[in-house]
Order: structure tokens, then C-alpha cells, then sequence
């Protein structure tokens, strides 16, 4: 079954990231979207600070069609010498709250993480 899915990612990454490996990880259903048999892209969003709007750029996204969202990566890890940590956190301090606010308001499965994730991350979905 192919399963539609949107990303949302954070503004403070929007101009130095074009998200060619989430993408990429989706398209092949690794890393992130592992959990799917095969998945599609249907939209992307960026999330503005503090994550007030999140619920509205969901509700479009199921409108448009999606079964998830996925949170970015960068949004709760940071690169580091090593690789991929959590343990430093990444640019969003509320990432679960938004998350959970986007559940519930939306009934959607949500996601945290696309792409580069850190070695020591389980999964974490929301649904």
C-alpha cells in the first residue's frame, strides 16, 4: 500500500537545508519512513516559531491527502563530529508539544524524524 506523506520542517533550517535527503529517504522508504511498505510525497511545510500555525499547515495537509506527517529531523538533532546526536537537542525546544498538538487536532499519524537519524533514536509515532 502507498502511503502519502508530508514533512514539516523547521524555519530556523528552511534556507540552509533543501531537504534532498528527507526527500530521498521518503521516496525509498528508509530511515524515517522506514515504517512504510512504500510511500509518496504529497506536500511540504515550514513550521514558524513558536509552532502557533502547525495545526492550520496540518489541516491542509490532510486535505491534500496525507496519512502522516513527518517532523524534520533537525527539529530535535543536531550534527555533530560524530554524526547525527538528539543528545544536544536540535531547533525546536517544543517539538513534542507540536506534535502532539498536531495529533490531536488532526487524527493524522505523526512522525519525528526523516532523514539522519541519530544513531541511538527510536522511532517516535504519534497514532
Amino acid at each position: 500500500m502507498m502511503t502519502k506523506v508530508a514533512i514539516i520542517r523547521c524555519e530556523k533550517n528552511a534556507e540552509k537545508c533543501p531537504l534532498t535527503s528527507c526527500l530521498t529517504c521518503l521516496m525509498a522508504a528508509k530511515e524515517g519512513f522506514s515504517c512504510y511498505e512504500a510511500c509518496t510525497p504529497v506536500g511540504v511545510f515550514t513550521c514558524r516559531c513558536p509552532g502557533d500555525g502547525t495545526v492550520e499547515l496540518a489541516t491542509v495537509l490532510k486535505a491534500k491527502g496525507a496519512d502522516a506527517i513527518h517532523f524534520c529531523t533537525c527539529t530535535f538533532a543536531s550534527k555533530s563530529e560524530q554524526g547525527w546526536t538528539s543528545a544536544n537537542g536540535g531547533f525546536c525546544e517544543q517539538i513534542d508539544e507540536i506534535i502532539e498538538h498536531v495529533y490531536s487536532a488532526t487524527g493524522l499519524r505523526c512522525v519525528k524524524g526523516t532523514a539522519h537519524l541519530p544513531g541511538e533514536y527510536a522511532l517516535q509515532v504519534w497514532g
